[in-house]
C-alpha cells in the first residue's frame, strides 16, 4: 500500500467526481480520476454509498490501494456527527452517510460538506493561501459560502454558510420561500430565468446574459448590474460581521473579464469604515471540492 495515496470523491446533485491523489507534497497531485453521473435509485443515502464503494474500488484497481478516503456531499451536513442533515437535489435525510461509508469502504473515511471542502482547498493551497481568514463563494446554480475564521473552518453543525440566503432587499421570492434572498437574484440560474423573464428569449444560466450585456443589451445589463448589486450587499454583510482578509469568488461567472472590479467598486462604497476585503476570484476550478476530499483523507493519516 502505497503510505500516500488517498481517495476523493465528490458527489454532486447529477454527477460524482472520483479521484486519486498522492498527498506527499503540499498540494494533492492527481494519480487517476473519472466522472459520472449520480445514481439515486431506491434509497438515495445508500445508492451513493454503493456507488462510492464502487468507484474507489475501480480507482484501487487501477492505480494500487489507498491509506484512507474523503467523502464529500452537498447540502446541510453535520461533519462532527457524520450525518447528511438534508439535501434537496439528492433526495434524502437525516442519512448517516460516514457509518454508510465506513461500512463500505475497507480504510479510514473523512466525511465532509464539498462547498466547505472546497474552500478548505482554496484555503490551504489555493487564492485564499496564506490568509488567517477568508470567505470562499462559489455562485453557481445557488450561492453558498464556506467560512474560515483564524485557520478554522466555522460550520456550526452545518449550518453556517448559507450566504445565498441573506436578505439583501429586493421584492423577488427565492425558491427557500423567503423575500430578498442573495440567491434569487445573483445565481447563474436566477440570471438566466430574470433575463428570459424580461425578454422572452431562452437564456441557460449566466454565460448568455453576460455575452449579452457585453455586447450592448440594456435588459441583461439591468440583470447582471441588480446581480452584481445584491453581491456586493451580502459581502458588505459578511465583512461587517467577520471582517475576513479575502473573500474568494469561484463559478463561472467570475471567468468572465471585468465583472470581479464591478463587484469590488460595489462593495469599497459599502463599507465606510469597515475593514475592506481583497476579492479574488477561485484558483481550484471545479476540482475544489476533490482537492478539500483529499485534503480531508491526507488530514487522517497525520501521526499515523
Amino acid at each position: 500500500m502505497h503510505p500516500t495515496l488517498v481517495a476523493a470523491i465528490d458527489v454532486g446533485g447529477t454527477t460524482v467526481k472520483a479521484a486519486v491523489y498522492e498527498t506527499a507534497g503540499e498540494r494533492p497531485e492527481l494519480v487517476a480520476g473519472s466522472r459520472t453521473a449520480t445514481e439515486l435509485s431506491g434509497s438515495p443515502a445508500e445508492s451513493v454509498a454503493y456507488q462510492v464503494a464502487r468507484l474507489v474500488g475501480e480507482l484501487t484497481a487501477a492505480v494500487g490501494p489507498v491509506r484512507a478516503a474523503g467523502v464529500v456531499v452537498p447540502g446541510i451536513v453535520d461533519e462532527q456527527a457524520g450525518i447528511a442533515r438534508f439535501s434537496a437535489n439528492l433526495g434524502w435525510r437525516d442519512a448517516p452517510l460516514r457509518d454508510m461509508l465506513r461500512e463500505r469502504l475497507p480504510v479510514p473515511v473523512a466525511f465532509g460538506h464539498d462547498v466547505t471542502a472546497g474552500g478548505l482547498a482554496e484555503y490551504r493551497i489555493g487564492a485564499a493561501r496564506g490568509c488567517a481568514s477568508a470567505a470562499f463563494v462559489p455562485v453557481g446554480t445557488g450561492i453558498a459560502a464556506a467560512l474560515v475564521l483564524d485557520g478554522v473552518p466555522y460550520r456550526a453543525g452545518g449550518l453556517a454558510g448559507e450566504f445565498g440566503h441573506i436578505d439583501v432587499g429586493h421584492a423577488l421570492t427565492c425558491g427557500c420561500g423567503a423575500t430578498g434572498c442573495l440567491e434569487a437574484i445573483a445565481s447563474a440560474s436566477a440570471l438566466g430565468r430574470r433575463y428570459a423573464e424580461r425578454t422572452g428569449l431562452p437564456a441557460e444560466g449566466s454565460l448568455p446574459v453576460i455575452e449579452a450585456a457585453v455586447a450592448g443589451d440594456p435588459d441583461a445589463e439591468q440583470v447582471l448590474g441588480e446581480a452584481m448589486a445584491g453581491l456586493a450587499q451580502g459581502i458588505r454583510i459578511l465583512a461587517s460581521l467577520l471582517a475576513p482578509e479575502v473573500v474568494v469568488l469561484g463559478g463561472g461567472l467570475f471567468s468572465a473579464e471585468g465583472l470581479l472590479g464591478r463587484v469590488r467598486a460595489l462593495v469599497d462604497e459599502k463599507l465606510p469604515f469597515q475593514r475592506k476585503p481583497e476579492l479574488r476570484v477561485a484558483a481550484l476550478g471545479d476540482e475544489a471540492g476533490c482537492l478539500g476530499a483529499a485534503l480531508l483523507a491526507a488530514d487522517l493519516l497525520v501521526g499515523t
